[in-house]
């Protein structure tokens, strides 16, 4: 209830300063992270419901498959190879800039989106049997305009609790991303202290996550019925 974390036995200080330091890297690395992962989950999940059944759907869907079963450290590597060292597109890694942002957020992303373009794909293949679907396009409106007005809108729904998940343990701490990347966040914190055996701050870190985890899930419920007017809170 104070907030009082304990003093870490390894480095002598308040373990709440060691984690209110790592939170801001933190916090970038969330929202970057999150957005390659709407962004990319979004666009192939629209793709592969639209051309359902097909060899597009197919591959797609096969891709996603491999980005959510990839090790993440695994994956981290590689990509660190590939964009890095062989086309020194991005820093090998450190706290900086967009530059050093870029690659954990992609990497973030391509390994995350494969969750919600699954889940889009499903629920945008459900949407597109309603009743509502089917009287827009009697009404004569163009393809483009039910995807993006009516489709979508409601597809996308069952994205936001994942988003919510995504927040705590983003904010819990991405051990192996920060790790590969070099990125102070609480991941690396959560990592230093695991192989110097401070407990306090694997305490102090654990906690955080914990409240991170609980904090995502109830942004998710209060945006939920906020952006879906079908979910009454009063019942």
């Amino acid at each position: 209830l104070h907030g009082d974390l304990g003093r870490s036995f390894i480095q002598r200080s308040e373990v709440s300063e060691l984690v209110s330091a790592r939170i801001g890297p933190s916090l970038q690395l969330m929202a970057a992270g999150i957005l390659c992962e709407l962004v990319l989950g979004i666009a192939l999940g629209t793709l592969a419901a639209l051309k359902r059944g097909g060899l597009a759907d197919r591959l797609l869907m096969a891709l996603s498959f491999i980005g959510v079963s990839a090790p993440q450290f695994i994956a981290a590597m590689l990509f660190l190879y590939l964009f890095a060292v062989v086309l020194n597109w991005f820093p090998m890694g450190g706290y900086g800039g967009f530059s050093h942002l870029a690659l954990p957020a992609l990497t973030l992303g391509l390994l995350g989106s494969g969750w919600y373009s699954r889940m889009l794909r499903s629920s945008m293949i459900e949407v597109l049997h309603q009743d509502f679907i089917r009287t827009a396009r009697a009404k004569g409106l163009g393809r483009t305009r039910v995807l993006l007005r009516h489709v979508l809108p409601n597809a996308v729904l069952p994205l936001i609790p994942m988003i919510g998940i995504d927040i705590g343990i983003f904010m819990g701490g991405l051990v192996v991303v920060e790790s590969v990347f070099g990125w102070p966040g609480i991941g690396q914190l959560a990592w230093q202290a695991i192989q110097q055996v401070d407990i306090p701050v694997i305490v102090g870190v654990t906690t955080v996550s914990a409240v991170a985890i609980v904090g995502g899930n109830l942004i998710a419920d209060l945006v939920l019925p906020w952006v879906d007017p079908r979910i009454d809170v009063k019942k």
